[in-house]
């Protein structure tokens, strides 16, 4: 591929902008002052945001409204797509035909991130939430980073981070293989899950891409993983069993986690996390590991984790009041939904738990429908909806049947969009969640409106 000088780069085409990743990009080229545009097929709250910011966006499939400035080749010219764009997309045609060069998002993240000192963190699970935490850390710790992130961070309401120094902080993306672009001096694993099976094939070809990401840390870097993962080396860590570092004595006080650090003689005692859950605990033994490695003081990591507000859709809480408990997470996979499911059970033993979960890929629900119905199991009342596609075609015999049909539980139902906004408007469910990667979002603001009888 043409070696690229992102210095030289003036203007900027994403195909796919709507996508968290992509949109990351098009705030870090704007915010260097390129003219950026791009398309996406529907628009979003963030495609509204990225209007606001003055980046031009379409949503009409039509190479005819590319401006005229993109539309010959240029050495400052740089076009970027997703994978998750049709083969048969006419932008992305376009571009082909003309001669572009066309960059993944993940080549231009290993551009961007080649020279700087790189803080990767990946997993089936986990990354999104852990890479916001060390981001946070270092940006409340007066450290400082910039960060791309593959989620909305709650105490900053965007997805990339501009710092003044070298360091960045990049989640690193399994799909696509997309994070064998990067050579971190920093790496962290946090799961290696099954998943993304119709790109892998089977879990041994995941395993061995996730492999190749671990070895790829700079010389006089350090690996940091998730004890128990088949990794050969590296700094593990855990919150129970014998890991280099661990969260002890966990507990809720009045609705809030607290936990001990501990790393041989390095102990830090008494940390509340902003967040709820014990696999974001988990997640904050990965942060902490790494901002003790840059040498930031424990206090201030301390401050920093009891002031994290998390994740857009990541344990987000939509109503708590004493009547009525909402929460909303992107959990697409069964020990994604485990976890999530398990700490709303902790938090709240005597309530009645109310499911509402949208399958993400025909794949995906093929693959794991057994694990699916395990564990909305351990819920008391789940209502499920259509499989949402994405980027696949339909799959004859898959459908979210599949998952229903093999649940033990009696309280269970399909439905479609409206009738859930109906049922929750009737029933008021006293505890409330809504889990799924798909467009299940768009139902939270009607859901809380529901609840609450706006």
């Amino acid at each position: 591929m043409k070696r690229m000088e992102l210095r030289n780069i003036q203007r900027v085409y994403l195909v796919g902008i709507g996508g968290i990743g992509m949109s990351g990009l098009a705030r870090y080229f704007n915010h260097l002052g390129c003219i950026v545009c791009g398309y996406d097929k529907t628009p979003t709250d963030l495609t509204g945001e990225l209007r606001n910011e003055g980046i031009q966006v379409t949503f009409e499939d039509n190479s005819g409204g590319i401006p005229k400035s993109f539309r010959d080749v240029a050495d400052n010219t740089l076009i970027i797509y997703t994978p998750a764009i049709p083969d048969d997309s006419d932008i992305l045609n376009f571009f082909q035909k003309k001669g572009f060069v066309l960059w993944k998002r993940s080549q231009v993240l290993g551009l961007i991130s080649k020279d700087k000192f790189t803080i990767a963190v990946g997993g089936t699970h986990g990354k999104t939430t852990t890479s916001c935490m060390v981001a946070h850390i270092l940006k409340d710790s007066g450290h400082d980073c910039s960060a791309f992130l593959g989620g909305i961070a709650s105490n900053y309401q965007t997805n990339v981070l501009f710092g003044k120094n070298d360091i960045v902080v990049v989640e690193a993306d399994e799909y696509d293989r997309s994070f064998l672009t990067l050579f971190p001096n920093i790496a962290v694993i946090t799961a290696m899950d099954a998943d993304h099976l119709d790109i892998y094939g089977d879990h041994a070809q995941l395993t061995e891409s996730f492999q190749q990401f671990a070895s790829q840390v700079k010389k006089g870097g350090v690996l940091i993983h998730r004890k128990g993962l088949p990794l050969a080396n590296g700094f593990t860590y855990s919150i129970d069993g014998d890991a280099d570092a661990t969260a002890e004595n966990i507990r809720i006080e009045n609705g809030d986690f607290y936990f001990d650090f501990k790393r041989g003689s390095i102990s830090i005692p008494n940390i509340k996390l902003g967040i709820a859950g014990l696999h974001n605990i988990e997640n904050a033994v990965a942060a902490i590991e790494v901002a003790l490695r840059l040498h930031i003081d424990w206090e201030a990591i301390k401050s920093a984790l009891g002031s994290f507000k998390g994740v857009k859709r990541r344990f987000e809480y939509i109503v708590k009041n004493h009547s009525h408990i909402y929460i909303d997470d992107y959990a697409h996979h069964p020990e994604e939904l485990r976890a999530t499911i398990s700490s709303i059970k902790k938090l709240y033993p005597d309530k009645k738990l109310t499911t509402i979960f949208q399958p993400h890929l025909y794949t995906r629900t093929r693959d794991f429908a057994d694990g699916f119905a395990e564990v909305l199991d351990m819920c008391d009342e789940v209502i499920l909806l259509d499989i949402y596609p994405a980027r696949e075609l339909p799959i004859e015999g898959v459908n979210a049947d599949m998952i229903l049909n093999r649940m033990k539980m009696w309280n269970k139902r399909k439905c479609g969009k409206q009738e859930v906004i109906d049922r929750v408007k009737l029933e008021k469910p006293e505890l409330l969640l809504t889990v799924g990667a798909g467009d299940i979002d768009q139902l939270v603001q009607p859901l809380k409106n529901a609840l609450e009888d706006v």
